[in-house]
């Protein structure tokens, strides 16, 4: 038995839907965030054995995520969206999240055309402003089937963006870290400093230790 999905049908005793939402990049320092939503319409037996290694996508291998990433896109309502890389700097990278994490659900909400739903939230934060029942879930990802699958949706598609900029800006090792602040990825910005792809904002204490470094017209 998968349970994840038996805490989500926890909720369905009490709502006719459950909607999980989850961000992936948050802590990376270059890049967009990306947040995805997941409501699985109907729980039953052959989705539960599909979906069997479902878990947080950090857990798994990329060739699981891949597959994962099939199944849910196939069987289930689902939605993604990114946070800009302006966005995060103007605003912050939790507003950020969040407000991605909105569009997400608002996208499936519309869909359904019912609003006795539940909105399961990854973390210790709801979205703000949003006219839906909420629950934060606190490592949500590991313990809700949607969750589970709003991470891997997100993860993936971030992933592959994440890949495409590293076509073009091959010096900073995307493919591999991400984006995320590796010793790699930092001792490139030494050498050939920020793209408007970098969080300048999340290099303070690097940069407090470091050269002081330009914006290159990337």
């Amino acid at each position: 038995m998968n349970t994840r999905f038996d805490f989500d049908k926890e909720y369905l005793k009490n709502v006719d839907f459950v909607i999980g939402t989850d961000e992936a990049g948050r802590g990376s320092g270059a890049g967009a965030v990306f947040a995805a939503a997941v409501c699985f319409l109907s729980i039953d037996i052959n989705i539960i054995k599909m979906l069997e290694k479902l878990n947080d996508s950090k857990q798994l291998s990329e060739k699981t995520r891949e597959e994962l990433y099939a199944v849910i896109i196939k069987n289930s309502l689902w939605a993604v969206n990114s946070g800009s890389v302006e966005e995060i700097e103007n605003t912050n990278i939790l507003k950020t999240s969040l407000s991605t994490m909105k569009k997400c659900v608002y996208e499936i909400t519309t869909k359904l055309k019912n609003e006795n739903i539940i909105i399961l939230v990854d973390g210790n934060k709801k979205i703000p402003q949003c006219k839906y029942n909420q629950e934060a879930v606190v490592k949500g990802d590991c313990k809700s089937a949607s969750i589970a699958a709003a991470s891997i949706i997100a993860k993936v598609t971030r992933d592959r963006y994440m890949l495409e900029l590293d076509k073009e800006f091959p010096m900073y090792g995307w493919a591999e870290n991400k984006g995320y602040m590796t010793k790699q990825h930092l001792a490139a910005v030494d050498k050939y400093g920020f793209t408007k792809w970098h969080r300048k904002n999340f290099f303070e204490k690097h940069l407090n230790k470091s050269n002081q470094l330009s914006l290159l017209n990337f």
